[in-house]
């Protein structure tokens, strides 16, 4: 269930979407890499707009 009717994520996917932004700041500070953390937030944000979108097609019919 998406925690706002703006937002397809939910509160797990939100707080996990937080704590991956802060591993990825802190590892930018240290001068590491961060592509496998940001394609695992932009998985994140992809299966939640899926997941959103399957549901607004079936309330549509």
């Amino acid at each position: 269930m998406a925690a706002s009717k703006h937002d397809p994520h939910n509160l797990r996917e939100i707080a996990k979407t937080v704590v991956l932004g802060y591993r990825i700041t802190r590892r930018q500070e240290k001068g590491k890499a961060t592509g496998r953390l940001e394609r695992q937030v932009d998985r994140i944000r992809e299966q939640a707009q899926a997941r959103e979108d399957a549901r607004a097609k079936g309330r549509k019919k």
